[in-house]
């Protein structure tokens, strides 16, 4: 028997992803089986568990390869090295949210799934959390060699906080009735302004300890209050400029 390759496996691992988000959007996560899913992809019914023991795995995998796209996606984008740590933060949110767009549906049924199962969930086991954080400390050892921020000594903790804020972000976008996604936009823009403020002033290395508490347990709540928060971050970053 052949042994499949690297790039293979990989293409397998697309193919049954993407094709469990188009039953589960057509059929819903219940009204979906993993045979179902194997025979749509065009593999036996005992292979898929090879790629994904359970249909939970599956699930997650899809944002694990949506921030594995978009990280593809963002360091190519034209003039990146030119870009500011505030620039490249933004390309990376809109990119994730603009590939999201299409598959919307399916994303609010997973958070559906998810709120079921907050286990599915729980910090550490955020999907595509290793990636996301080797990429934002990246991001912040290039701005603070280029002292674009001043010098900061939780870089990793930061980095792994932003995983958090994007599914925070995904959260309050679902829940977005406003044109075009303008809240969410406005929102993405005021916060990663706070953040990079906090970070060039140095706050961020005094008030670290309350920041990490506040994104973890706060930053959900917060997004509830859609208009509330944006009135607060606004008056923070006017006031930030004096």
């Amino acid at each position: 028997m052949m042994k499949t390759s690297k790039s293979q496996q990989e293409q397998t691992r697309r193919t049954l992803i993407r094709t469990a988000v188009d039953l589960m959007t057509e059929h819903g996560y219940e009204g979906t089986t993993m045979k179902q899913i194997a025979r749509a992809a065009g593999i036996g019914d005992a292979t898929i568990y090879k790629y994904f023991p359970t249909k939970e795995k599956l699930l997650l995998a899809y944002y694990e390869l949506a921030i594995e796209v978009v990280l593809e996606l963002v360091l190519e984008t034209p003039g990146w090295e030119e870009f500011t740590l505030q620039e490249r933060l933004q390309r990376l949110l809109d990119a994730f949210l603009e590939l999201l767009l299409a598959d919307r549906e399916f994303v609010q049924m997973t958070r559906e799934v998810v709120g079921q199962s907050p286990l599915l969930m729980m910090r550490d086991k955020l999907p595509g959390q290793a990636l996301f954080k080797t990429t934002i400390v990246e991001f912040l050892n290039d701005a603070e060699e280029r002292n674009e921020i001043a010098p900061c000594d939780f870089k990793n903790l930061i980095g792994g906080l932003f995983v958090d804020y994007v599914f925070a972000i995904i959260a309050y976008w679902l829940k977005d009735e406003s044109e075009e996604f303008s809240d969410t936009t406005q929102l993405v823009d005021l916060t990663l302004a706070v953040l990079v403020m906090a970070l060039q002033s140095g706050l961020i290395n005094k008030l670290t300890d309350l920041g990490g508490f506040l994104v973890r347990n706060q930053l959900s709540r917060l997004m509830q209050n859609g208009s509330g928060l944006l009135d607060t971050l606004k008056l923070f970053r006017r006031d930030g400029g004096h």
